[in-house]
């Protein structure tokens, strides 16, 4: 079994999704190496210290170990100032698994998530003569088009991205939306792009009792409740949720008393301000009783807001995958969601759940009042979320990678200079 180093330089896969900068991603790099190391492969993860207590290196468990490489100050950083740090943390990866190497505890592969992970990796890439392996999550040429990034470090970012494409051995792709962007917006070679979907921690999320999850968590068991989770900022467009369910109360039925229990906090440099846009919008249209913010959960925890929901929110504007839509489904509840990205693969537009265009108040005000308003559909749609969502598993995606992980063993690496 192979031995991978996992770069993810900007977030721990440790911290708590919907906390500063972690979310999505940090449960993927923690769920997909937690299944590598039970296939057998050791796994070693790195990112950069944020905290002084943190240790050099710790086990997390058997074949999992992480690795906190000093560069900056051991604290928040944004991620915009974050690229001036790429070299140092690179270079402290690059002694770390030197060392490891001299123990006879070398890899043979760098699998690295996000752009700034995929800067550094590109450098160890040639430093150390290693297969590069690039999961991006986000791409700037796709966010862009939202005008959702900062034109500070635009430019900057969307040239690195390029770069490490060009030079990656491989780039994973979570769906073929995403696949279809690497090759149109990037020029990256279809033969070195492959799809790796993200799985669902079974343990964790699946269908339960509703009532029970609903006095769990102190809701009315006979009350309508949407559930959002994710980061509060622009990219997620939690106004929107408060919005559409603000209009609901026009309807003469079930869904114009619904809650909206939305679980995450600020993040970024505009988390703050969007956070205070939706505290306007719920005294603007009087939903104080109506809105009900949570901070961030523990990841395991929130099966139970899932089960507690009859219908998720995710009105995104930018979704390379869309991680809460299939936990979402996995709880046998149904989606209604932007149609972006991943999530156009994730959700089947009258089967499992509706697709809206971004930021259409007016349809995703429709489509929730339609699902809360027929409890038959939303059993239907349910049940076919849940059929959904069974392909999607971590094993299964560790199997794929140890696959790729054994192919690129055998080819020359890629070389970008030539």
């Amino acid at each position: 079994m192979p031995a991978l180093a996992v770069l993810s330089m900007h977030t721990s896969p440790l911290a708590q999704p919907g906390t500063a900068d972690a979310g999505g991603m940090n449960v993927y790099v923690r769920e997909l190496a937690t299944a590598l190391a039970r296939s057998g492969a050791r796994v070693e993860i790195y990112t950069r210290r944020s905290r002084p207590a943190q240790p050099p290196s710790a086990w997390v468990e058997p074949g999992l170990r992480i690795h906190y490489i000093d560069a900056g100050p051991a604290g928040p950083v944004d991620k915009e100032d974050l690229v001036d740090l790429v070299a140092t943390w690179a270079a402290g990866v690059a002694g770390s698994l030197a060392r490891l190497a001299e123990q006879g505890e070398g890899v043979q592969l760098l699998h690295a998530n996000y752009w700034l992970s995929a800067m550094a990796g590109h450098s160890l890439k040639h430093a150390m003569d290693l297969p590069l392996v690039c999961s991006f999550h986000t791409l700037e040429r796709v966010k862009a088009a939202a005008g959702l990034e900062s034109a500070a470090w635009r430019a900057k970012r969307a040239a690195e991205e390029a770069a490490a494409i060009a030079c990656s051995d491989l780039v994973l792709a979570s769906c073929s939306a995403e696949a279809s962007q690497l090759v149109d917006l990037y020029g990256a070679d279809p033969a070195r792009v492959e799809i790796l979907p993200p799985g669902v921690d079974r343990a964790f999320f699946g269908p339960g009792n509703q009532a029970q999850a609903r006095r769990a968590l102190g809701l009315a068991e006979a009350g309508a409740v949407v559930l959002f989770v994710g980061r509060i900022q622009p990219l997620k467009a939690l106004p929107v949720a408060v919005e559409a369910v603000g209009r609901l109360r026009g309807r003469t039925s079930r869904s114009a008393q619904a809650t909206l229990v939305a679980i995450g906090g600020p993040s970024g440099p505009l988390g703050p301000a969007e956070l205070a846009e939706v505290e306007q919008r719920v005294q603007h249209q009087g939903l104080h009783e109506r809105v009900r913010l949570v901070p961030p959960q523990p990841h395991e925890l929130l099966s139970t807001y899932y089960r507690a929901a009859d219908v998720c929110v995710v009105p995104s504007r930018s979704e390379s995958f869309g991680l809460v839509a299939l936990e979402a489904a996995a709880c046998a509840r149904p989606v209604v969601a932007s149609a972006v990205g991943g999530l156009t693969t994730l959700v089947d537009h009258g089967r499992t759940g509706y697709l809206v265009e971004p930021d259409h108040v007016a349809g995703f005000a429709h489509y929730l009042g339609e699902v809360l308003d027929d409890l038959s559909l939303a059993r239907c749609l349910g049940s076919a979320a849940l059929e959904r969502s069974a392909g999607y598993t971590w094993a299964k995606a560790a199997r794929q990678l140890v696959r790729h992980a054994a192919a690129l063993a055998q080819r020359d690496l890629v070389d970008c200079s030539a």
